[in-house]
C-alpha cells in the first residue's frame, strides 16, 4: 500500500483516481540546455512523498538538485550541471566541473587528492563523475500495491592500455517514500590487478546547514587531517569570509551485519516539524567515513561520506604508501548499497537519533 497525502491507498484506488500515474509519482529523461550544461542527459525522480531529485548520466550518473516539498536539501556550486567534455584532470582542476548536489562519486581507480602513483599523474578525485553513462534506461513497475521508478546504467573507467572497471549503478524510488535506494557494483573487467578507491560524497548546504544543524552518527575516533584553525567536527557556523578546508576522518560502529548510519538534522526547519536526512551503508566495504568542511559565504557546503580509503586527503599515492589501497583482481567485484531517508516530522528524528546512538 501507497501512504500518500497522509493516507494509505490500494493500486486499484489509485489507478481509478488519476489519468496517469506520473500525476503522482514519476521518472522522465530530458536534456538540459544552454551555457556549459548543453545536452546534458537529467533524469528527474518525483515519489510522490515530497521528494524530487535529479541524477545526470553524463555525469558518471551522480545526482545534481534534490528537495523536499520545495526545501532544498544540498549545496551546488556556481558550475552548474557542466558537460564532462569541460573535464580538467589536471590537478585540482575537477573543481571546474563540479556541480555538487546531493550526491556525487568520486573514483574508482583513485579518489581524494591530486598525486603521482608509480610514474602516473592522477588528478583531483579522478575521472567517474566526469564521465558519462551508456546503456542507461528508466523504467517503473508495479509491485502488488507498491509503485516502483528506477534508473540503471553502466560507466566504464578504461585506456586503451590500461585498466577497464566497470560501474553499474542502480537508482530507485518507490511511490510514497521519501527514501532512495543506490546500488553499486564495480567490477574489473580487465586482465590486470586495477587499484580500486571510492569516495561517497553527500553534499549539504543552507537551509539544512546553519548555526542549528546536528551532525549524528556513531563516533568511536576522530582523526584531525588539518589542525589549524579546526573547530568542532559535528558543530556549524553561519558563513564566513575565508573560512579554511577542515577535514576529518571518522571511525563509526557499525551493528553486526555490517551496517551503520549517520544523520544530518536542522530541527527549525520544515514549520517546526524538522528536517534531515539519513545515510545507510555498510562499513564492511565503505570502513571510513569524511567529512569537509568549507563554511566560507557561497562555498557554504558540508560534504559526508563514506569511502574505502583511509587517507584520501594524501590521495592514491600515500593510500599506497601506508599499505591501504584496495585493489581489484581479475573478474572481482564489490557491491555498495547506499540508502537515503528524509527525516519529516519530530519522531522519525528522535527515531534515528535513538538508533544510531544505539549502534
Amino acid at each position: 500500500m501507497a501512504k500518500l497525502f497522509d493516507k494509505e491507498y490500494s493500486k486499484k484506488v489509485i489507478l481509478e483516481s488519476v489519468g496517469d500515474i506520473s500525476q503522482i509519482c514519476d521518472i522522465k529523461r530530458v536534456k538540459l540546455v544552454g551555457g556549459n550544461r548543453e545536452g546534458v542527459d537529467a533524469v528527474l525522480f518525483k515519489t510522490g512523498g515530497g521528494l524530487n531529485f535529479t541524477v545526470l548520466p553524463s555525469r558518471g550518473m551522480d545526482f545534481s538538485d534534490a528537495d523536499y516539498k520545495g526545501i532544498p536539501l544540498c549545496w551546488r556550486s556556481s558550475v552548474g550541471e557542466a558537460s564532462g567534455a569541460f573535464y580538467e584532470p589536471e590537478g585540482g582542476q575537477w573543481d571546474r566541473t563540479y556541480h555538487g548536489g546531493l550526491f556525487h562519486t568520486s573514483g574508482i581507480t583513485t579518489a581524494g587528492a591530486p598525486s603521482e602513483d608509480e610514474g602516473v599523474e592522477l588528478g583531483l578525485h579522478g575521472r567517474i563523475s566526469n564521465t558519462p553513462a551508456y546503456n542507461f534506461y528508466i523504467d517503473s513497475r508495479w509491485e502488488g500495491d507498491d509503485y516502483w521508478v528506477w534508473l540503471l546504467g553502466k560507466v566504464r573507467i578504461t585506456s586503451g592500455l590500461g585498466e577497464n572497471l566497470l560501474l553499474i549503478r542502480k537508482v530507485s524510488a518507490k511511490m510514497g517514500e521519501n527514501k532512495i535506494y543506490l546500488e553499486d557494483i564495480v567490477e574489473n573487467q580487465g586482465h590486470q590487478t586495477t587499484p580500486h578507491m571510492i569516495l561517497y560524497h553527500t553534499n549539504f548546504g543552507f537551509p539544512l546547514i546553519n548555526e542549528k544543524t546536528e551532525f549524528i552518527a556513531p563516533i568511536k575516533k576522530t582523526r584531525i587531517v588539518n589542525e589549524e584553525n579546526i573547530s568542532e567536527s559535528t558543530k556549524y557556523s553561519a558563513p564566513q569570509l575565508d573560512f579554511p578546508d577542515q577535514l576529518f576522518y571518522f571511525d563509526v560502529a557499525a551493528r553486526e551485519d555490517g551496517l551503520t548510519k549517520y544523520a544530518v538534522i536542522n530541527r527549525n526547519l520544515n514549520e517546526g516539524n524538522g528536517l534531515g536526512i539519513s545515510i545507510e551503508y555498510s562499513k564492511k566495504v565503505l570502513p571510513n567515513l569524511l567529512e569537509w568542511k568549507k563554511l566560507d559565504k557561497a562555498h557554504y557546503v558540508v560534504e559526508i561520506g563514506p569511502t574505502n580509503a583511509m587517507h584520501p586527503a594524501g590521495g592514491r599515492k600515500m593510500e599506497r604508501e601506508q599499505g591501504t589501497l584496495k585493489f581489484l583482481q581479475p573478474g572481482e567485484k564489490v557491491k555498495y548499497k547506499i540508502g537515503f531517508e528524509i527525516l519529516d516530522t519530530s519522531e522519525k528524528i528522535e527515531s534515528i537519533i535513538q538508533e544510531i546512538k544505539s549502534i
